[in-house]
């Protein structure tokens, strides 16, 4: 039996679904696309074994329960652009037609990023750096070809990942050394020149944070200036048991809203796990010793601590329906517990408890609270 703790947030939501809705749905009936009908798209990450009907149970939750769709690994460079002359595009192919088939929104996940790059991309054949014009080129012609192959299908494309350091300062990654800051805007202009109808985003973690924030904002108030096409920015929703508070977040989006841009909630999930680093990143280098310091859960969540997960995650929930006008989607980082990259990042073999779907593939209790807060929200 659950703990009796419950907080001002989810005594909150328990009163909507104690007092009823004329013609809402029962709690059995209610998914997260109906309950966020006219605020905004809810979406999940697929993988390669979910999109190739490998995993059914994961798939008709994200076909009852999702109206977007991002491609988890199969669109980043390391896969479908693994040597310069080679693109491999049965994976993308087959998410990209599972979520039309679906009537998704879809959304490709990432042209240009400092991780899982290709490792041809920045080098000549004796290993040394390419020069800037050659790496543009390899720029232009990687995006180009993939953003014109799904011209007209995908919706929207992470054009641009994690540019900027958490101190606002620009991340010198191989992109930026070779090429200068100069790169942020040549990939925009590549993308629009391929497909002008999509939409392009910049995406990033850690936005709570006030420098960054300020860093993401300076950057992308630049390119609007420049009359590059920048239609919005991604916050990602890493989100750790105790950070970032529910009011930071609140603030970013209230900051970067004011560029007239749509702002999307990406990446999102929490781990509930102890976190071993001073650092609030989503670093994907990162790599640590396995310890049962910080696998505590292996056995199964406590009730108290399960209880702290969705009062936290009402708290967000809530703050985004305050914010739907801003907010044009919030995309969770995988459909459950058992297949999210929390459970081995940043330390491998660890039992984590990120998302709202539990490892049995059930929509875990108190998560209708939620739907049922934003299904009647126009009545609070």
């Amino acid at each position: 039996m659950k703990t009796l703790k419950v907080s001002f947030l989810t005594a909150f939501a328990l009163g909507i679904v104690m007092s009823g809705c004329s013609g809402s749905k029962s709690n059995e009936e209610l998914t997260f696309k109906d309950a966020f009908e006219g605020k905004f798209l809810v979406g999940t990450a697929l993988n390669v074994e979910q999109v190739a009907g490998n995993e059914p149970k994961a798939i008709e939750i994200a076909k009852k329960h999702f109206n977007s769709a991002v491609a988890e690994n199969c669109m980043k460079m390391e896969n479908i652009h693994p040597e310069e002359d080679i693109f491999f595009w049965d994976e993308a192919d087959a998410f990209v037609e599972f979520a039309e088939k679906n009537n998704m929104h879809i959304v490709g996940h990432t042209l240009v990023w400092h991780s899982q790059a290709a490792p041809w991309i920045f080098v000549d054949e004796n290993g040394e750096d390419v020069s800037r014009e050659v790496l543009i080129e390899r720029m232009k012609h990687h995006i180009q070809t993939i953003v014109g192959r799904y011209k007209g299908r995908v919706d929207g494309w992470d054009v641009v990942n994690e540019a900027i350091e958490g101190d606002g300062s620009w991340r010198e990654s191989k992109w930026y050394q070779i090429i200068g800051p100069e790169y942020i805007e040549l990939a925009f202009q590549f993308a629009q020149e391929a497909d002008p109808e999509a939409e392009l985003y910049y995406n990033d973690y850690g936005v709570s944070g006030k420098a960054k924030c300020d860093g993401i904002y300076d950057l992308v108030s630049n390119l609007l200036e420049k009359g590059v096409k920048v239609d919005g920015i991604g916050l990602q929703g890493h989100l750790n048991f105790d950070i970032p508070l529910i009011s930071e977040m609140g603030a970013s989006i209230e900051k970067l809203s004011s560029l007239g841009v749509n702002l999307m909630v990406t990446e999102l999930d929490m781990t509930i796990v102890p976190w071993p680093s001073d650092e609030v990143t989503a670093e994907v280098s990162l790599n640590y010793e396995l310890s049962k310091e910080y696998d505590p859960y292996s056995e199964g969540l406590p009730d108290s601590v399960y209880q702290e997960v969705m009062d936290r995650y009402t708290g967000f929930f809530e703050m985004f329906l305050r914010h739907h006008e801003k907010i044009t989607r919030v995309t969770f980082w995988g459909v459950h517990d058992g297949n999210s990259w929390r459970n081995d990042w940043p330390i491998e073999g660890r039992t984590d408890f990120p998302l709202l779907f539990d490892r049995n593939y059930q929509m875990k209790e108190g998560v209708e609270n939620i739907l049922e807060m934003a299904k009647n929200w126009e009545t609070n």
